[in-house]
């Protein structure tokens, strides 16, 4: 059980097919649609305060995390900023501040594997599309047009999508 013993919102013998990395590819598209800078802002204000381990790149360089003003601002030529967190050991979201309009990210599907690492996958979207008050939507690899599961800020949950 997770969340103060609330079932979970997915059950792995259900869903593990979207986590098989020959069906999905390795790393899913995941993405939060229609954002601002405010809404980066607000990921790296949750990423500062949620007590997950962070890092933000430039290139190679790890940096003092910036504003996302400063981020999203980059010179043309310049390598794509990154925010990488551990939302729990041994699982990593890399954001790359490719536009101010969708929060782009990627998770290795090898990370994520059994209940216990769906839960805290799902708990890591609850806690990201809650907070910016947005859905959170994970495709197959270069398939955005066919989402499969995702976090539901109208039910407060994540959930299988599409077909």
């Amino acid at each position: 059980m997770t969340r103060n013993d609330e079932p979970p919102d997915l059950l792995w013998h259900e869903v593990k097919e979207c986590f098989d990395p020959g069906l999905m590819g390795t790393l899913p598209d995941l993405y939060v649609p229609a954002t601002s800078a405010r809404h980066w802002q607000a990921l790296l204000d949750l990423a500062a305060r949620s007590g997950w381990k962070h890092e933000y790149l430039e290139g190679s360089t790890p940096l003092a995390v910036p504003s996302a003003a400063h981020a999203l601002a980059r010179p043309v030529g310049a390598e794509c900023p990154q925010l990488r967190v551990w939302p729990t050991g041994g699982m990593l979201a890399i954001f790359r501040f490719l536009s101010d309009e969708e929060i782009d990210f990627d998770m290795d599907l090898r990370e994520i594997q059994g209940q216990d690492r769906l839960d805290a996958f799902c708990g890591f979207l609850r806690d990201l599309g809650r907070h910016l008050g947005k859905p959170v939507v994970m495709c197959p690899e270069g398939a955005y047009d066919h989402p499969v599961l995702g976090y539901d800020p109208v039910l407060g949950r994540v959930r299988v999508l599409g077909d």
